[in-house]
């Protein structure tokens, strides 16, 4: 069999005219954002940068965390989610992982955005109490205990602990336990307070239920630590 000419092997051209060249773009179109998009994005953080936080609605300021998770996305019906959820934008930044996963369209990205939030404002409220007498900043105390614990779904007990000159010199939390429970140990507390020198104590615990028992038993564990024949620290 006699081999063809190689002209006959050549790609036929298009019936009707020349085909027109394929557009080249430096990424797939599926992954740019709508116009539309990033004039609302744009939008949002000029506004933030002009007027801060109080500008914002609690749902655009969760827009602004979701844009860094979710970037080629339209976060709205995502942070509208959330604040119906969970209440406002504290209680979503502070959720549990786990409850966060439950809410359509959460995923590793946007807790680990959460997260990172949420981790700053503790460092940020902590700055300003830490090796700082505490009647001078006691706002700023308050501030922080509010930033650690207000939104916790379970029970803490925190220690405050102060030198002689009422310089907070740690901050610690002994133990943490249910919704309307957790466990004190008094002798626990003391030899902790001693390992660290510490001249007095500021005892902080919270109720996230509000529970009439949870308060009751608050009062018993104020009790024992005011009885100092628990204190014999062998």
């Amino acid at each position: 069999m006699k081999r063809r000419p190689a002209s006959f092997n050549e790609a036929p051209l298009p019936l009707f005219g020349e085909a027109a060249p394929a557009p080249v773009t430096g990424r797939p179109a599926r992954n740019k954002l709508p116009s539309y998009l990033c004039d609302h994005r744009q939008r949002l953080r000029a506004r933030f940068m002009e007027g801060g936080a109080p500008a914002l609605p609690d749902y655009e300021l969760l827009e602004l965390v979701l844009f860094r998770a979710l970037p080629r996305q339209d976060v709205k019906p995502l942070a509208r989610r959330l604040i119906e959820q969970f209440g406002d934008f504290g209680r979503v930044i502070s959720a549990p992982p786990a409850r966060l996963h439950q809410v359509r369209g959460v995923g590793e990205a946007v807790v680990r955005e959460f997260k990172i939030v949420e981790a700053a404002a503790h460092r940020l409220a902590r700055s300003k109490v830490m090796e700082r007498p505490v009647l001078s900043s006691w706002h700023a105390l308050l501030d922080y205990c509010h930033t650690a614990m207000s939104h916790s779904e379970t029970e803490q007990f925190r220690v405050l602990m102060l030198d002689r000159k009422n310089v907070l010199i740690a901050d610690e939390e002994q133990a943490r336990g249910t919704v309307d429970h957790v466990p004190v140990y008094p002798r626990e507390v003391m030899k902790r307070a001693l390992e660290l020198n510490a001249s007095a104590l500021i005892l902080v615990h919270n109720h996230p239920t509000h529970s009439f028992r949870s308060r009751r038993i608050t009062l018993k564990h104020i009790e024992t630590l005011e009885n100092p024949s628990i204190f014999s620290i062998a």
